[in-house]
Parts: structure tokens; sequence; C-alpha cells
């Protein structure tokens, strides 16, 4: 054991000895871990620390900006000002796919573009079969 840990536990020790930890609040209830198996285990504690002190990570703070912009887009006028936000949204979803993530914020999204090509591809719907034949490379046979 490191002389830091032992110092630390010693610490702790005495702490309990003076009853300094009697009567906090939330005793005798289990603990709320947060699940940060997809954390490495060297980065975890740094990650903790800067949620705690509600610093979010480059691509969360990417995607809220991201939301933010597209709902103001809906209620603002066509104009430059439109412009100039689209123009940032652009600029803001290639940063997001520069640090490795998709452009779909949303796992609702994901789930309904699944479904979506999941029924175009099915051919018991009558429009999608005339859609998918007017798509289809003719055959040159």
């Amino acid at each position: 054991m490191l002389l830091i840990d032992t110092l630390a536990e010693e610490q702790i020790l005495s702490a309990i000895r003076r009853g300094e930890f009697d009567d906090l609040p939330g005793a005798g209830q289990p603990l709320i871990l947060e699940d940060d198996s997809g954390i490495p285990e060297e980065l975890r504690m740094a990650y903790r620390l800067l949620r705690n002190a509600g610093c979010l990570p480059p691509e969360l703070t990417l995607r809220d900006e991201i939301q933010q912009l597209e709902g103001l887009l809906h209620q603002v006028e066509m104009g430059a000002e439109e412009q100039s936000m689209r123009r940032r949204l652009c600029f803001l979803k290639a940063r997001l796919a520069l640090c490795g993530h998709d452009g779909n914020l949303l796992p609702r999204e994901r789930d309904y573009r699944e479904k979506l090509i999941a029924r175009i591809a099915r051919d018991d719907n009558p429009d999608t079969r005339a859609c998918k034949a007017e798509a289809a490379p003719a055959d040159t046979a």
C-alpha cells in the first residue's frame, strides 16, 4: 500500500472513531452508482470529477447546441438570420462528425429510420413496390 493510501486510511478510521460519519444524510441507504463501464478505467475518476463539476464532454455540448439551434430554426422567419443559423448548424454537425458521432441526435430518430427502411424493403406495400420498380436497374439480358 502506498504512503498516501495508508495516511488516507488512518484519517478515515480516526474520523469513524470520533463519530464524524454518524447521522449522515442517506446513512444505511444503498448508493446510487452510475454505469461507467463504457469509460476506460483510467479515465473514470476524471470523468466523474468533470461531471460533478457540471462540465460536459465536448460532444454533449455540441449536441445540446445543435438541438437548441434546430428548435430555434422552427421559430425563425426566412432571411439572413435563418441562413446564419443553418450555417452554424452545419458547422456544429460537422464538428460532431469529426468527434466520431453520427448526426442522429436522438435514438428515436435512428429507430424511426430503421423502421422506415424495413417498411420500404417489404414487398407487400403497393406504393413502395412502384417506387422500387422505378429505382431498380433495368435487365439488360
